[in-house]
């Protein structure tokens, strides 16, 4: 049996995922960094992209991120970000109708509207869309 650590992903409005995987591999500011059981502690910032679980050598999760903290102690990983989707979650048609809503609220300057949450509705359906192009690039 493979040695396994502990994983947690928490994004700022729910807990995506908590369970045991073999490896984490995650985008750190630096560079994609690859994270097995009994790594020495490590605190780092991530960037914008995808981080992958390998539960074990027939399954593996894919979860998108909007960047945020990334903390390492020798069983247990946590990330943590404002966003976080799992790969399979996402929506693309309704990301994309969501995208093009925004924008035309946004570009609406007679309409009363709430802006920032126009502006928010934006951000989370682009960050969507990026999640699904990469993750298409990662299958490729």
């Amino acid at each position: 049996m493979a040695m396994t650590v502990h994983v947690d992903i928490v994004s700022a409005e729910a807990e995506i995922f908590s369970g045991l995987a073999e490896m984490v591999i995650a985008p750190a500011m630096q560079g994609e960094v690859g994270i097995m059981p009994r790594h020495a502690q490590y605190i780092t910032p991530l960037s914008e992209g995808a981080v992958r679980l390998k539960i074990d050598d027939d399954h593996e999760e894919s979860f998108y991120i909007s960047g945020g903290l990334l903390e390492v102690q020798p069983h247990k990983v946590t990330v943590l970000s404002d966003a976080a989707l799992r790969a399979y979650d996402i929506d693309e048609k309704a990301a994309l109708e969501a995208k093009q809503r925004a924008e035309k609220r946004l570009s609406d300057k007679q309409a009363a509207f709430d802006y920032t949450k126009a502006q928010a509705e934006l951000a989370e359906a682009m960050l969507q869309l990026r999640a699904v192009e990469k993750l298409r690039q990662l299958k490729k």
